[in-house]
Protein backbone atom coordinates (compact mmCIF):
# COMPACT_ATOMS: atom_id res chain seq x y z
CA UNK A 1 0.00 0.00 0.00
CA UNK A 2 3.10 2.19 0.92
CA UNK A 3 4.34 2.20 -2.35
CA UNK A 4 1.81 2.21 -4.12
CA UNK A 5 0.68 5.89 -2.41
CA UNK A 6 4.52 6.53 -3.26
CA UNK A 7 3.89 6.28 -7.26
CA UNK A 8 0.53 8.38 -7.23
CA UNK A 9 2.49 11.09 -5.50
CA UNK A 10 5.03 11.13 -7.69
CA UNK A 11 2.55 10.95 -10.50
CA UNK A 12 0.51 13.67 -8.84
CA UNK A 13 3.55 15.49 -8.90
CA UNK A 14 5.14 15.39 -11.82
CA UNK A 15 3.11 17.88 -13.92
CA UNK A 16 3.76 20.44 -11.65
CA UNK A 17 7.30 20.16 -11.84
CA UNK A 18 6.94 19.79 -15.59
CA UNK A 19 4.98 22.74 -15.76
CA UNK A 20 7.99 24.91 -14.44
CA UNK A 21 9.74 23.48 -17.19
CA UNK A 22 7.27 24.27 -19.99
CA UNK A 23 6.66 27.38 -18.74
CA UNK A 24 10.58 28.30 -19.13
CA UNK A 25 10.60 26.54 -22.16
CA UNK A 26 8.02 28.78 -23.52
CA UNK A 27 9.44 31.80 -22.24
CA UNK A 28 12.77 31.04 -24.01
CA UNK A 29 11.11 30.42 -27.09
CA UNK A 30 9.31 33.69 -27.66
CA UNK A 31 12.60 35.66 -26.30
CA UNK A 32 14.65 33.85 -28.62
CA UNK A 33 12.31 33.74 -31.49
CA UNK A 34 12.49 35.50 -34.56
CA UNK A 35 9.89 38.45 -33.74
CA UNK A 36 12.62 39.72 -30.81
CA UNK A 37 15.31 39.60 -33.10
CA UNK A 38 17.86 39.18 -30.73
CA UNK A 39 16.76 41.23 -28.74
CA UNK A 40 18.83 44.06 -29.91
CA UNK A 41 19.14 47.48 -32.24
CA UNK A 42 17.15 46.77 -35.30
CA UNK A 43 13.95 45.52 -35.93
CA UNK A 44 12.56 46.86 -32.41
CA UNK A 45 13.85 43.51 -30.90
CA UNK A 46 14.62 45.29 -27.60
CA UNK A 47 11.48 47.15 -27.14
CA UNK A 48 9.53 44.33 -28.15
CA UNK A 49 11.01 42.12 -24.89
CA UNK A 50 10.77 45.05 -22.58
CA UNK A 51 7.28 44.65 -23.65
CA UNK A 52 6.98 41.02 -23.38
CA UNK A 53 8.48 40.91 -20.18
CA UNK A 54 6.67 43.72 -18.88
CA UNK A 55 3.43 42.24 -19.61
CA UNK A 56 4.39 38.94 -18.10
CA UNK A 57 5.10 40.59 -14.64
CA UNK A 58 1.69 41.69 -14.79
CA UNK A 59 0.06 39.04 -15.85
CA UNK A 60 1.58 37.36 -13.02
CA UNK A 61 0.62 39.54 -10.31
CA UNK A 62 3.20 41.34 -9.65
CA UNK A 63 3.70 45.17 -9.29
CA UNK A 64 6.13 47.93 -10.63
CA UNK A 65 8.98 48.58 -8.59
CA UNK A 66 9.08 51.65 -8.44
CA UNK A 67 5.11 52.01 -7.49
CA UNK A 68 4.61 53.68 -11.20
CA UNK A 69 5.60 52.31 -13.97
CA UNK A 70 7.49 48.36 -14.91
CA UNK A 71 10.17 50.38 -17.23
CA UNK A 72 13.16 52.60 -16.14
CA UNK A 73 14.04 53.90 -19.27
CA UNK A 74 17.91 55.07 -20.33
CA UNK A 75 19.79 55.74 -23.35
CA UNK A 76 22.89 55.15 -24.79
CA UNK A 77 24.67 54.95 -28.24
CA UNK A 78 25.35 51.94 -30.09
CA UNK A 79 26.60 50.80 -33.86
CA UNK A 80 24.12 48.96 -35.48
CA UNK A 81 23.84 47.10 -39.24
CA UNK A 82 20.04 47.31 -40.51
CA UNK A 83 20.43 46.41 -43.85
CA UNK A 84 22.44 44.79 -46.80
CA UNK A 85 25.01 43.17 -44.96
CA UNK A 86 26.84 40.92 -48.12
CA UNK A 87 30.42 39.90 -48.45
CA UNK A 88 32.24 37.64 -51.32
CA UNK A 89 35.93 36.76 -50.78
CA UNK A 90 37.58 35.25 -53.95
CA UNK A 91 34.04 35.23 -55.55
CA UNK A 92 32.65 33.13 -53.34
CA UNK A 93 29.52 34.49 -51.57
CA UNK A 94 29.99 34.32 -47.69
CA UNK A 95 27.15 33.52 -44.86
CA UNK A 96 26.37 36.47 -42.44
CA UNK A 97 27.06 34.90 -38.89
CA UNK A 98 28.12 31.28 -40.30
CA UNK A 99 30.76 31.85 -42.61
CA UNK A 100 31.45 35.99 -41.27
CA UNK A 101 30.64 38.84 -38.80
CA UNK A 102 31.35 42.68 -38.98
CA UNK A 103 33.49 44.01 -36.09
CA UNK A 104 30.80 45.78 -34.15
CA UNK A 105 32.47 49.14 -34.03
CA UNK A 106 33.33 48.84 -38.13
CA UNK A 107 31.84 52.11 -40.47
CA UNK A 108 29.18 50.51 -43.52
CA UNK A 109 30.96 50.61 -46.65
CA UNK A 110 30.42 49.31 -50.19
CA UNK A 111 33.68 49.09 -52.02
CA UNK A 112 35.98 46.04 -53.41
CA UNK A 113 39.35 45.39 -53.65
CA UNK A 114 42.63 43.31 -53.39
CA UNK A 115 43.89 41.83 -50.44
CA UNK A 116 47.93 42.42 -48.82
CA UNK A 117 48.81 39.43 -46.11
CA UNK A 118 50.05 40.76 -43.04
CA UNK A 119 50.43 38.20 -41.37
CA UNK A 120 48.84 34.28 -41.26
CA UNK A 121 45.65 35.71 -40.15
CA UNK A 122 45.22 39.57 -41.22
CA UNK A 123 44.82 40.94 -44.58
CA UNK A 124 44.34 44.49 -45.39
CA UNK A 125 43.36 46.62 -48.38
CA UNK A 126 44.63 49.82 -46.97
CA UNK A 127 43.26 52.18 -50.00
CA UNK A 128 40.06 50.95 -49.22
CA UNK A 129 39.81 50.98 -45.31
CA UNK A 130 39.18 47.64 -44.66
CA UNK A 131 40.63 44.54 -42.72
CA UNK A 132 39.99 40.81 -42.59
CA UNK A 133 40.73 38.48 -40.06
CA UNK A 134 40.47 34.51 -40.28
CA UNK A 135 39.43 33.31 -37.27
CA UNK A 136 38.75 29.35 -35.73
CA UNK A 137 34.97 31.15 -34.27
CA UNK A 138 33.18 33.82 -34.95
CA UNK A 139 32.35 35.49 -31.26
CA UNK A 140 29.96 38.91 -32.02
CA UNK A 141 29.53 41.93 -29.50
CA UNK A 142 28.04 45.21 -29.68
CA UNK A 143 29.74 48.47 -29.98
CA UNK A 144 29.00 52.29 -28.53
CA UNK A 145 31.99 53.57 -29.94
CA UNK A 146 32.32 54.33 -33.90
CA UNK A 147 35.67 53.23 -36.03
CA UNK A 148 37.01 54.76 -38.77
CA UNK A 149 37.75 51.49 -40.76
CA UNK A 150 35.41 48.09 -41.48
CA UNK A 151 36.63 44.92 -39.95
CA UNK A 152 35.59 41.73 -41.08
CA UNK A 153 35.75 38.30 -39.43
CA UNK A 154 35.92 35.15 -41.48
CA UNK A 155 35.64 32.01 -40.33
CA UNK A 156 39.08 30.28 -41.48
CA UNK A 157 37.56 26.93 -43.22
CA UNK A 158 34.70 28.80 -44.79
CA UNK A 159 37.55 29.81 -47.39
CA UNK A 160 41.00 29.53 -48.73
CA UNK A 161 43.79 31.71 -48.56
CA UNK A 162 41.68 35.54 -49.03
CA UNK A 163 42.93 37.89 -52.14
CA UNK A 164 39.91 39.62 -53.45
CA UNK A 165 37.00 41.20 -51.45
CA UNK A 166 33.91 43.10 -52.67
CA UNK A 167 31.55 43.98 -49.69
CA UNK A 168 28.26 46.17 -48.99
CA UNK A 169 27.76 46.61 -45.48
CA UNK A 170 24.94 49.22 -44.32
CA UNK A 171 25.63 50.65 -41.23
CA UNK A 172 24.03 53.43 -38.55
CA UNK A 173 25.68 54.87 -35.62
CA UNK A 174 22.46 55.27 -33.04
CA UNK A 175 23.67 58.46 -30.68
CA UNK A 176 20.86 57.97 -28.79
CA UNK A 177 19.26 54.67 -28.51
CA UNK A 178 16.49 54.13 -26.20
CA UNK A 179 15.94 51.28 -23.85
CA UNK A 180 14.35 50.09 -20.46
CA UNK A 181 15.05 48.03 -17.50
CA UNK A 182 11.99 45.84 -16.27
CA UNK A 183 11.63 46.10 -12.66
CA UNK A 184 8.51 44.27 -10.42
CA UNK A 185 8.51 43.88 -6.92
CA UNK A 186 6.26 41.25 -5.01
CA UNK A 187 5.65 42.56 -1.47
CA UNK A 188 6.93 41.06 1.61
CA UNK A 189 4.36 39.50 4.09
CA UNK A 190 6.54 40.53 7.52
CA UNK A 191 9.60 42.58 6.75
CA UNK A 192 8.43 44.40 3.36
CA UNK A 193 11.29 47.09 3.11
CA UNK A 194 14.01 44.63 3.03
CA UNK A 195 14.75 43.26 -0.22
CA UNK A 196 15.85 39.87 -1.84
CA UNK A 197 16.14 40.69 -5.36
CA UNK A 198 16.75 38.57 -8.73
CA UNK A 199 18.43 40.39 -12.00
CA UNK A 200 19.06 39.17 -15.36
CA UNK A 201 20.13 40.79 -18.36
CA UNK A 202 17.29 40.44 -21.57
CA UNK A 203 19.21 42.19 -24.00
CA UNK A 204 21.33 40.22 -26.54
CA UNK A 205 23.31 41.17 -29.56
CA UNK A 206 20.17 41.98 -32.37
CA UNK A 207 21.04 41.48 -35.72
CA UNK A 208 23.45 42.18 -38.39
CA UNK A 209 21.89 43.17 -41.94
CA UNK A 210 18.28 42.14 -42.82
CA UNK A 211 18.61 38.48 -42.57
CA UNK A 212 20.94 37.37 -39.76
CA UNK A 213 20.14 37.55 -36.06
CA UNK A 214 21.43 36.44 -32.91
CA UNK A 215 19.13 34.42 -30.79
CA UNK A 216 21.05 34.33 -27.54
CA UNK A 217 18.76 31.33 -26.05
CA UNK A 218 21.23 30.96 -23.10
CA UNK A 219 22.86 34.56 -23.38
CA UNK A 220 20.66 35.23 -21.22
CA UNK A 221 16.70 33.88 -22.13
CA UNK A 222 17.67 31.37 -20.46
CA UNK A 223 18.16 33.17 -16.70
CA UNK A 224 14.96 35.63 -17.78
CA UNK A 225 13.07 32.90 -18.71
CA UNK A 226 14.65 31.86 -14.95
CA UNK A 227 13.71 34.99 -13.25
CA UNK A 228 10.23 35.10 -14.83
CA UNK A 229 9.44 31.43 -12.99
CA UNK A 230 10.79 32.16 -9.85
CA UNK A 231 8.83 35.93 -9.92
CA UNK A 232 5.25 33.49 -10.73
CA UNK A 233 6.39 31.44 -8.04
CA UNK A 234 6.81 34.25 -5.33
CA UNK A 235 3.58 36.05 -6.97
CA UNK A 236 1.75 33.07 -5.71
CA UNK A 237 3.74 32.67 -2.25
CA UNK A 238 4.55 35.76 -1.01
CA UNK A 239 7.69 35.06 1.46
CA UNK A 240 8.04 37.25 4.71
CA UNK A 241 10.98 40.15 2.73
CA UNK A 242 9.67 41.52 -0.38
CA UNK A 243 11.28 40.33 -3.80
CA UNK A 244 12.34 42.39 -6.36
CA UNK A 245 13.04 41.25 -10.17
CA UNK A 246 14.88 43.39 -12.29
CA UNK A 247 15.94 42.53 -16.05
CA UNK A 248 18.27 44.58 -17.91
CA UNK A 249 18.89 46.20 -20.98
CA UNK A 250 22.58 47.30 -22.15
CA UNK A 251 24.54 44.57 -20.78
CA UNK A 252 26.00 43.37 -23.80
CA UNK A 253 26.69 47.20 -24.28
CA UNK A 254 29.18 47.46 -20.93
CA UNK A 255 26.82 46.73 -18.07
CA UNK A 256 24.94 49.73 -19.12
CA UNK A 257 21.49 48.79 -17.44
CA UNK A 258 22.62 47.69 -13.86
CA UNK A 259 25.21 50.72 -13.78
CA UNK A 260 22.43 53.34 -14.38
CA UNK A 261 20.15 51.27 -12.20
CA UNK A 262 22.70 51.72 -9.70
CA UNK A 263 23.15 55.31 -9.89
CA UNK A 264 19.29 55.86 -10.10
CA UNK A 265 17.53 53.50 -7.65
CA UNK A 266 14.05 53.29 -7.46
CA UNK A 267 14.27 51.55 -4.17
CA UNK A 268 17.13 52.37 -1.42
CA UNK A 269 19.80 50.07 -2.28
CA UNK A 270 20.68 49.51 1.82
CA UNK A 271 17.57 47.78 1.93
CA UNK A 272 18.50 45.21 -0.43
CA UNK A 273 19.48 41.76 1.92
CA UNK A 274 20.88 39.74 -0.59
CA UNK A 275 20.86 39.70 -4.98
CA UNK A 276 21.10 37.23 -6.87
CA UNK A 277 22.09 37.75 -10.63
CA UNK A 278 20.96 34.80 -13.16
CA UNK A 279 22.91 34.95 -16.92
CA UNK A 280 23.35 31.76 -19.35
CA UNK A 281 21.97 28.97 -16.75
CA UNK A 282 20.48 26.83 -19.45
CA UNK A 283 22.97 24.00 -18.51
CA UNK A 284 24.54 22.71 -15.23
CA UNK A 285 25.68 19.05 -16.04
CA UNK A 286 29.04 19.57 -13.97
CA UNK A 287 27.00 22.25 -11.99
CA UNK A 288 26.88 26.55 -11.08
CA UNK A 289 29.68 28.81 -10.30
CA UNK A 290 29.12 31.44 -7.75
CA UNK A 291 31.02 34.52 -8.34
CA UNK A 292 32.01 37.18 -5.38
CA UNK A 293 32.15 33.48 -3.22
CA UNK A 294 34.76 34.86 -1.19
CA UNK A 295 33.23 38.10 -0.26
CA UNK A 296 30.06 36.30 1.16
CA UNK A 297 31.87 33.29 3.00
CA UNK A 298 28.19 32.94 4.80
CA UNK A 299 25.90 32.77 2.12
CA UNK A 300 28.11 30.76 -0.35
CA UNK A 301 28.39 28.28 2.93
CA UNK A 302 24.79 28.16 3.36
CA UNK A 303 24.43 27.57 -0.35
CA UNK A 304 26.54 24.62 -0.17
CA UNK A 305 25.08 23.19 3.40
CA UNK A 306 21.61 23.49 1.39
CA UNK A 307 23.32 21.72 -1.69
CA UNK A 308 24.88 19.26 0.41
CA UNK A 309 21.67 17.93 2.00
CA UNK A 310 19.33 17.89 -0.68
CA UNK A 311 22.39 16.76 -3.25
CA UNK A 312 20.53 19.25 -5.80
CA UNK A 313 23.84 19.96 -8.01
CA UNK A 314 27.16 18.34 -9.15
CA UNK A 315 29.16 20.66 -7.79
CA UNK A 316 28.96 24.65 -6.50
CA UNK A 317 32.36 26.31 -7.55
CA UNK A 318 32.78 29.49 -5.96
CA UNK A 319 35.09 32.57 -7.87
CA UNK A 320 36.05 36.00 -6.73
CA UNK A 321 35.01 39.29 -8.03
CA UNK A 322 34.97 39.82 -11.49
CA UNK A 323 32.90 43.12 -13.74
CA UNK A 324 31.54 39.94 -15.83
CA UNK A 325 27.82 40.33 -15.41
CA UNK A 326 25.55 42.85 -13.77
CA UNK A 327 26.09 42.10 -9.98
CA UNK A 328 28.90 44.14 -10.85
CA UNK A 329 27.99 48.02 -9.67
CA UNK A 330 25.65 46.34 -6.99
CA UNK A 331 28.67 44.84 -5.46
CA UNK A 332 30.50 48.37 -5.98
CA UNK A 333 28.19 50.11 -3.87
CA UNK A 334 28.31 47.45 -1.35
CA UNK A 335 25.08 45.54 -2.13
CA UNK A 336 25.94 42.04 -1.49
CA UNK A 337 25.56 40.02 -4.68
CA UNK A 338 25.97 36.95 -6.19
CA UNK A 339 26.44 36.09 -10.06
CA UNK A 340 25.67 32.72 -11.03
CA UNK A 341 25.93 30.59 -14.35
CA UNK A 342 25.70 26.99 -15.14
CA UNK A 343 28.76 24.94 -16.30
CA UNK A 344 29.00 21.98 -19.05
CA UNK A 345 27.27 21.36 -21.97
CA UNK A 346 26.86 23.38 -25.01
CA UNK A 347 29.45 25.72 -25.82
CA UNK A 348 27.81 28.46 -27.98
CA UNK A 349 28.22 31.95 -27.13
CA UNK A 350 27.66 35.23 -28.45
CA UNK A 351 26.91 33.25 -31.93
CA UNK A 352 23.85 32.59 -34.33
CA UNK A 353 23.93 28.59 -32.86
CA UNK A 354 22.95 30.04 -28.69
CA UNK A 355 19.68 28.73 -30.22
CA UNK A 356 16.73 27.32 -27.47
CA UNK A 357 16.78 23.67 -29.29
CA UNK A 358 20.46 23.60 -27.68
CA UNK A 359 19.87 23.76 -24.12
CA UNK A 360 18.59 20.67 -21.78
CA UNK A 361 18.06 22.89 -18.77
CA UNK A 362 19.90 19.83 -16.86
CA UNK A 363 19.96 21.62 -13.65
CA UNK A 364 16.86 24.11 -14.07
CA UNK A 365 14.68 22.37 -11.63
CA UNK A 366 17.49 21.48 -8.88
CA UNK A 367 18.57 25.35 -9.14
CA UNK A 368 15.15 26.68 -8.62
CA UNK A 369 14.69 24.47 -5.35
CA UNK A 370 18.01 25.29 -3.79
CA UNK A 371 17.70 29.31 -4.85
CA UNK A 372 13.85 29.36 -3.26
CA UNK A 373 15.15 27.23 -0.13
CA UNK A 374 18.63 29.53 0.13
CA UNK A 375 15.71 32.71 0.16
CA UNK A 376 13.72 30.72 2.83
CA UNK A 377 17.19 30.30 5.43
CA UNK A 378 18.05 33.64 4.12
CA UNK A 379 14.88 35.49 5.73
CA UNK A 380 15.35 33.92 9.23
Amino acid sequence: MKKCLLALCLLIARPVIAQDIVLTRNILDTLSSKTMWGRGYTNNGLAKAADFISTTFQAYGLKPLDGTSFKQPFSFPVNTFPGSMNLKINGKALVPGKDFIVMPQSIGKTASGKLEQKDSTVFVAANEGFVVLLKDKLTWSVSTQLADYTGIEVQKNAIGQPETIELDIAQHFITDFKADNVCALVKGTHKPDSLVVFTAHYDHLGGMGSNTYFPGANDNASGVSFLLSMAKHYAAHPPAYSMAFICFAGEEAGLLGSKYFTEHPPVELRKIRFLINLDMVGTGETGITVVNAPLHPREFTLLNTINDEHQYLAKINPRGKTANSDHYYFSEKGVPAFFIYTTGGIRAYHDVYDLPSTLPFTAYEDLFKLLTTFNQQLMK
